[in-house]
């Protein structure tokens, strides 16, 4: 048998375009595919419970591909370095390759075990996980990271240069059970009870449920995709966020896709998205403090409200009374996922009309979004919030109902996730408050007013704003308050 290489698979969930893979086969080595379970070493942000719910079948989908050419996957528990060093006696292995992650905890986790295995005589190799750009590959002219958007997307058009496509081995060399495997299921990913049971309608996780995913735009979204992407009733967007996360479809394979599909135009407004995902790990490579702490200092003494936790579950329930933005938080829980639209809406009525910070947010959406990336998450939110790399003002605060109205003008998104609203005219599902006595009878327990008024909400956001623009020290400032009653 020729030399092993360990092949540690982390959020690179395929065969394809499998950088690491790849390396072990080129250099006629046998790739003995790993993977470590070990929660513990990714810092603050351990994987939400949503994340390790598809973690749990990607990892199976994964498995079953590598059983079908010849070979399966590895399974472990425990400390990362522990478990390759053991693994790499056990089968006299000559290397250790991996593609690489971008989240600060991780990427300094795997700086010390490069150095600890190449201490012990081993090969150890990271490689590019797939992205069109590492985070340190584009820079400003004057050598310094990106912290704008539109000059980072032009500076990627101009070294514009993919990665192709590699398809994944036909055969792969089988191994024995390894000391210390476990299973799959023993690592304790799959929900009990299973309140996951409704997502499984809506995704299939593994490589190829990506390419289905991916066919589906093509087929059914591309031609529309720049308009339709802001209108959360259409299934315009390409639902591909969560297998990029997991590593089941790499960018490079999707603009290798895209290349004969639909118009230039509609192209490259989707290109455009995955280079906005691409800027978001950039960032985090740049500044990882963004995770944890505002981008801008000047939100250092920002007067957020305390966290009310009956507005906060409110909130994380979609019972706030505001429909856009409780259909979206409805629409996260049975699916674990949310139109990015309505993402924006929701974030902004936390941070803005409750003024809590976006940290309090943030948490929520990474232990229940199926695609919580943590350079995405980071990004969005302070982006929102008005605290981050190239952000919103903090005095644009998004109307949640003439969001609705603009972007489902017929109440169709609400209606699907708010079913006490359903039996209202489609505009009176924008804002059932104002639609008169009459329709309250039609709403069952749904809230008859808002949790916050839109307007005094809005306005106590301003007023935070000018108290920190005006260089006050961070005083405590009213909460707010419900509605009159």
């Amino acid at each position: 048998m020729s030399a092993v290489a360990l092949v540690w698979f982390r959020d690179d969930l395929r065969l394809r375009d499998h950088a690491a893979l790849q390396a072990a086969l080129k250099a006629g080595l046998a790739p003995l595919p790993v993977y470590i379970h070990a929660p513990h070493e990714e810092g603050t942000w351990v994987p939400g419970a949503a994340s390790n719910a598809w973690r749990h079948r990607a990892l199976h989908a994964l498995d079953a591909d590598l059983r079908a050419r010849g070979s399966r996957l590895h399974v472990f528990a425990g400390d990362s370095g522990d478990v390759l060093q053991s693994a790499a006696a056990s089968t006299a292995a000559s290397a250790v390759f991996w593609n690489r992650r971008h989240e600060p905890a991780v990427d300094q986790r795997d700086i010390a075990l490069r150095r600890r295995l190449r201490a012990l005589g081993l090969r150890a190799d990271a490689w590019s996980s797939g992205l069109l750009f590492e985070p340190w590959q584009l820079e400003t002219r004057g050598g310094d990271p990106f912290r704008v958007f539109t000059p980072f997307w032009n500076a990627a058009r101009r070294q514009w240069n993919p990665m192709p496509p590699s398809p994944a081995p036909q055969r792969l060399p089988p191994f024995e059970a390894l000391p210390g495997e476990t299973g799959i299921d023993a690592l304790g990913l799959r929900p009990a009870p299973g309140w996951d049971a409704s997502f499984w309608r809506h995704w299939t996780p593994g490589e190829a449920g990506a390419d289905r995913a991916l066919d589906s735009f093509i087929e059914e979204g591309l031609h529309d995709y720049s308009a339709g992407r802001d209108l959360p009733a259409r299934s315009l967007t390409s639902r591909l966020s969560p297998h990029l996360h997991f590593g089941e479809i790499t960018a490079t394979r999707i603009v290798a896709r895209l290349a004969d599909a639909g118009s230039v135009e509609e192209r490259r407004a989707y290109v455009r998205e995955l280079v906005w995902r691409e800027f978001g790990r950039h960032v985090l490579h740049h500044f990882p403090h963004t995770s944890e702490a505002d981008f801008n200092p000047r939100f250092n003494d920002f007067p957020w409200a305390p966290p009310d936790p009956r507005l906060l579950r409110a909130w994380q329930r979609g019972r706030t009374g505001i429909p856009l933005v409780d259909a979206g938080m409805r629409e996260l829980r049975a699916t674990g996922w949310m139109h990015n639209r309505v993402r924006m809406v929701a974030a902004s009525f936390l941070t803005k009309h409750l003024r809590m910070h976006w940290l309090h947010g943030a948490r929520w959406f990474w232990d229940t979004l199926v695609d919580a990336d943590l350079g995405n998450n980071t990004l969005g939110w302070q982006w929102v919030a008005g605290t981050g790399v190239d952000a919103a003002p903090y005095f644009r605060v998004f109307n949640p109902v003439l969001q609705a109205q603009r972007f489902d003008p017929q109440g169709d998104y609400i209606a699907r996730w708010i079913p006490e609203l359903r039996g209202l005219p489609p505009r009176a599902r924008h804002a059932p408050w104002l639609a008169g006595a009459a329709a309250r009878g039609h709403i069952g327990d749904y809230p008859a007013e808002p949790v916050v008024d839109l307007a005094k909400g809005r306005a106590a956001a301003l007023a935070a704003f000018e108290h920190v623009s005006a260089g006050r020290s961070r005083a405590a400032l009213p909460p707010p308050q419900p509605p009159d009653p």
